[in-house]
């Protein structure tokens, strides 16, 4: 919104042109979101704590958890609005790529908070039933995938895999259906990393830094001819909301370090997940998201065959999932664990961006 008011201005003074680049929006959306949370964050913390938003505990997880009941939660709302905050000062609204990504962060956002706000009033970890959560979640999927269908252009249902210059598919009208599960797939597999002091928004900084480099590349005709990756026109102005989600994510890990001072609740993972898979969908790296936020498909790969073996053999394959509680129950201190996750998380990034030239 602020671009509107100095675009015009910049044939009376020419430094104003610097709000033409990308990358100085981008880090000062960084910077923005890290400056509110410095100076809100304390104050809303202590908000909630008034309030009682207390986050609820499972009793069959770690009983070193329980010490954490009554902690504030919900914290992702900040996320949320810091990053919308920014937006106001940084990003270009004209931009239907970055609509779409805002869009979806408040949709999910809204599923989140209405599990969270549940959670709280009741006093207990259950919030809104399953069934309940999944329908919301499929419904936003389906609107923004039909949406980038009818709108994305010709090359959006093509499927390219890391590695491969080119598409190896056109996926047609059954791409549709892989957007949807893709992005509700990706939305519940970082809800599912958030149970650890920190570790949560760790990891997002990394996928969603990840996730900025690629934007830029995508949207520079030169650079993504050169790095043979499909040309996106727009997909550049996303590299700005990924780096005020960045500073967004930074500036909540200040506080939600162990001994974490407030928790993201559903209202953050879940958002925050859902908008990671569709900026991979408007960039054409919906396979290559998966290597990004490796740490997230191991996450919910241990749930869902945990799940499994237990209906089919009536065993358990983890000490209890998701897997960084397994690691816990292990014996691995909670920092630990957390570190640890960062450390492969960042390893992850850097094999997806390493592609980028083995192709």
């Amino acid at each position: 919104m602020l671009l509107e008011f100095i675009y015009p201005l910049t044939k009376y003074f020419t430094p104003f042109n610097v709000f033409m680049y990308l990358t100085f929006r981008g880090a000062y959306a960084a910077l923005t979101t890290l400056l509110i949370f410095y100076i809100c964050g304390p104050r809303i913390i202590e908000a909630l704590r008034k309030l009682k938003v207390g986050q609820a505990v499972r009793n069959d997880g770690p009983a070193t958890h329980l010490v954490k009941t009554g902690t504030p939660t919900m914290g992702g709302v900040m996320i949320i609005l810091f990053i919308l905050i920014s937006m106001l000062f940084w990003q270009d609204f004209q931009n239907v790529k970055v609509a779409l990504a805002i869009v979806t962060l408040v949709a999910f956002g809204l599923i989140g908070f209405l599990d969270d706000y549940l959670k709280v009033t009741r006093r207990n970890s259950e919030g809104l039933p399953a069934w309940a959560k999944l329908v919301g979640q499929f419904t936003v999927a389906i609107a923004v995938v039909v949406f980038l269908y009818i709108n994305g252009g010709e090359e959006i249902t093509d499927l390219y895999l890391p590695f491969f210059k080119n598409p190896v598919a056109d996926m047609g009208v059954l791409w549709i259906p892989f957007g949807v599960l893709l992005i509700v797939g990706e939305s519940n597999a970082v809800n599912f990393s958030d149970g650890l002091d920190g570790l949560l928004a760790g990891l997002l900084i990394l996928v969603f830094i990840a996730l900025a480099i690629l934007c830029y590349l995508t949207g520079r005709s030169d650079y993504s001819s050169y790095l043979g990756i499909p040309y996106i026109p727009d997909a550049g102005e996303l590299t700005v909301f990924c780096l005020a989600a960045v500073g967004a994510c930074i500036g909540f890990l200040w506080f939600n370090a162990h001994p974490a001072e407030v928790f993201m609740g559903d209202v953050g993972s879940l958002s925050l997940g859902g908008v990671v898979a569709v900026i991979s969908l408007m960039i054409k790296k919906e396979i290559l998201v998966l290597i990004i936020g490796g740490v997230f498909v191991l996450e919910i790969a241990s749930v869902v065959i945990q799940v499994a073996s237990y209906k089919l053999r009536k065993k358990r394959i983890f000490k209890m999932a998701p897997i960084h509680h397994h690691f816990e129950l292990a014996g691995w201190a909670e920092t630990k664990v957390v570190i640890r996750f960062w450390i492969l998380g960042g390893l992850f990034a850097i094999i997806a961006l390493s592609t980028l030239k083995i192709q």
